[in-house]
């Protein structure tokens, strides 16, 4: 559990790594015009760190507690995106994982296994959720260098 959290806390300063230094134009650059831009990558996995640390929370809180998704275009295309402000939602990430390291840090065996569900009937345990958490930064922290790859091969 303890390399779980450990790059459950690495996770904020991989993300700022992944942007530092980048120009307004190559944050703001979208590879094709269906794909996000690094600016919105980031806000994106701020919006789902919120709705995942209320999920874990739950888990911990609630027994067998209901789980939702979001629409994630939706958010993209509703929220204005391009419109918020990337360091504020940097910042809100660190906050949101700074938050639940206490939590973890005290974790019994027991709660690891603790239930979540989906409205499909899809279950995991907080463990597995903590799991996916890092994955999906990790996922768009992959997303960020083709972003960059393609804005380097735009620029050619």
């Amino acid at each position: 559990m303890e390399k779980l959290i450990g790059e459950y806390s690495q996770d904020y300063a991989l993300l700022r790594e992944a942007v530092e230094g980048l120009s307004e134009e190559e944050l703001r650059f979208q590879p094709a015009p269906d794909k996000w831009s690094i600016h919105q990558i980031v806000i994106h996995v701020t919006d789902d760190e919120i709705l995942s640390t209320h999920r874990l929370r739950k888990v911990l809180a609630e027994e067998e507690p209901l789980l939702l998704s979001f629409d994630q275009e939706a958010w993209t295309d509703n929220l204005g995106y391009e419109r918020l402000d990337r360091e504020q939602h940097l910042l809100l990430f660190q906050m949101l994982r700074a938050s639940m390291l206490t939590l973890l840090e005290n974790l019994t065996p027991k709660q690891l296994d603790r239930v979540g569900q989906y409205p499909d009937g899809v279950r995991y345990t907080f463990k597995e959720l903590l799991e996916l958490r890092i994955e999906h930064v990790r996922d768009h922290l992959a997303q960020i260098e083709r972003v960059r790859q393609a804005y380097r091969e735009d620029r050619v």
